[in-house]
């Protein structure tokens, strides 16, 4: 059973790669959470999580279960920070509430405390504070992670694209879960809901998910347009975990504190503001930016991957580099 999503030449033209939508990944972390699926990813994460967690994200819990369909309302795709969808969410009407529930409960049983939520104010008010406190736990703290693993997938996605088109896009989100069979794009969705959604114009935004490992999840009612989120590409040979442990900040590598310090000199520093005014770029490219040899630009990102500033991903032979939200900040720090 597959969702069939139907194109247009309008919609092909409006389909591009965005960052994922903080609540829609939030929902794939809980889903993660609930799994020993990825115990060398998510191992740490997880521990840390269930040692932090209050009783109160049961609510939560009970709501977004490891698979079947979730109710939108809890963690809608639309733009905005996390607290402004937050706060969004608390202003739900009861009405989608209940329409929200009664497709669930076709599909699902649930628990009986949530057939009172649309009429029970304090019984919304305890489960959107039990939101926020799975947000504060669970993705607050790897947001950042979220944020760089989103930027080099993205310069992967602009570089098949454009090398390739619009097809090897497609087929690469996720061979397993998602065919290209023009104009449909198949998607099989873990719920097993199926259908048919015609974009109508609108487009689709793609959104790569470091937590939504297994399998696509699909938002039809977000606005301006529809979202479609698929695993996000990474760099599999290395072994190493995708995340840490959230109560802690990032483990720096054993020779971090060495590459900073060397960061301040003024080739490296060019280096780090050409990776970041052209997000993706290959190290050849990287090359002609700066004006280095290649083995040089290589031997200058791989310092700033090793201090944390840069993100490297591989498509095909060719390195992408990417830089990461500490190394933004640091070239936007005033008297840098």
């Amino acid at each position: 059973m597959v969702f069939r999503i139907h194109f247009t030449v309008e919609d092909l033209a409006r389909t591009h790669v965005a960052q994922p939508p903080p609540l829609m990944e939030l929902n794939a972390a809980v889903r993660a959470l609930q799994t020993r699926r990825h115990a060398v990813c998510f191992g740490a994460w997880r521990r840390a999580a269930f040692a932090r967690l209050g009783p109160e994200a049961r609510l939560v819990l009970d709501l977004i279960p490891p698979s079947g369909p979730t109710p939108t309302f809890l963690t809608p795709a639309g733009p905005g920070s996390p607290q402004e969808l937050l706060e969004r969410t608390r202003a739900t009407p009861r009405s989608r509430i209940r329409a929200d529930l009664a497709f669930i409960a076709e599909c699902r049983p649930l628990p009986s405390w949530v057939h009172r939520l649309p009429d029970d104010p304090d019984l919304r008010h305890r489960l959107f504070d039990a939101l926020d406190h799975v947000h504060s736990v669970l993705l607050s703290p790897t947001w950042p992670c979220v944020v760089d693993e989103a930027a080099a997938d993205r310069a992967v996605r602009t570089r098949q694209l454009l090398t390739d088109g619009v097809e090897a896009l497609f087929g690469s989100l996720d061979p397993r879960r998602i065919r290209w069979n023009p104009p449909v794009l198949e998607v099989a969705l873990l719920s097993g809901m199926e259908g048919d959604l015609h974009l109508g114009g609108r487009g689709l935004l793609l959104v790569p998910s470091l937590f939504g490992t297994d399998s696509p999840g699909l938002d039809d009612d977000a606005e301006p347009q529809p979202v479609l989120r698929y695993p996000a590409h990474r760099d599999r040979t290395s072994g190493t975990p995708l995340l840490i442990d959230p109560a802690a900040p990032p483990a720096a590598p054993p020779h971090a504190r060495s590459s900073l310090a060397s960061l301040m000199g003024p080739t490296r520093a060019a280096v780090l503001a050409a990776i970041a005014e052209h997000p993706g770029c290959s190290t050849k490219e990287l090359a002609a930016f700066t004006g280095l040899a290649s083995p040089s630009a290589s031997e200058h990102a791989t310092t700033l991957r090793a201090a944390g500033l840069v993100r490297t991903v591989r498509h095909r032979n060719t390195a992408l580099h990417s830089p990461t939200e500490l190394g933004t900040t640091l070239l936007d720090t005033p008297g840098r």
